[in-house]
């Protein structure tokens, strides 16, 4: 069964800085995070036996995300494209923000939206109501056209470490505590299943399913 692969941009000035950096087109790569991009691509080599059976590699709008997926294309010799809706949570007032009351904040909405409550929102961004809005329609459009039916190939969406867990966690019904403790580093992705239309789990991070239940606190960067 063909399979989402949701894979989180390389590193970025802004996470070297802690800086809260939502907004379109935000921060480029560092030069660590073109060669994570570059190992992505060389570990998770891809094979075909001509364009039809060829993986699909997309990203968001979000300059990081662009030249993530255009490093990982230039390895595997494929092309890139760009899906509208599925950039990170915008963080509102909190953008550009590197202190600690901002970041503060920014989990304590999203400890929040795991815990249950999805339309409070961050003081002038998004509620995760919102998030579902506009990325939920671009996975839903991704499945139809690439993941369902005889000629079915696996997609690899580069995307955003805080939107990633919400959504992986809200499609396949992972528990909110483990989405919330568990990691995702730059590079790192949960990999998804579409079958039947449901989504099944494989692997979030380096970590695979089963999952198991956790009652940890949110982790100190809820970005990855």
């Amino acid at each position: 069964m063909a399979r989402l692969y949701l894979v989180r941009h390389g590193e970025t000035t802004s996470n070297v800085m802690r800086r809260l950096d939502t907004a379109l087109p935000g921060a480029s790569l560092t030069d660590f995070g073109v060669r994570q991009a570059v190992r992505y691509g060389l570990e998770n080599p891809i094979t075909r036996t001509d364009d039809s059976d060829a993986p699909v590699l997309l990203s968001s709008q979000a300059t990081r995300a662009q030249q993530t997926a255009e490093v990982i294309a230039s390895v595997w010799g494929a092309d890139a494209d760009i899906v509208p809706g599925v950039h990170e949570v915008q963080a509102g007032e909190l953008e550009d923000r590197t202190d600690d009351e901002a970041h503060g904040v920014f989990r304590e909405i999203i400890d929040r939206w795991y815990s249950g409550d999805p339309d409070a929102p961050i003081p002038g961004g998004e509620s995760l109501t919102m998030v579902f809005e506009r990325y939920l329609p671009a996975v839903t459009d991704l499945a139809q056209r690439y993941l369902s039916g005889p000629g079915a190939r696996d997609v690899y969406l580069v995307s955003h470490g805080a939107a990633i867990r919400l959504v992986a966690a809200h499609l396949a019904g992972i528990d909110g505590r483990f989405a919330a403790a568990t990691h995702l580093p730059n590079t790192g992705s949960v990999e998804l299943e579409y079958t039947d239309g449901l989504w099944v789990p494989h692997r979030w991070g380096a970590t695979r399913a089963p999952f198991e239940l956790v009652d940890e606190p949110l982790v100190a960067d809820p970005m990855g």
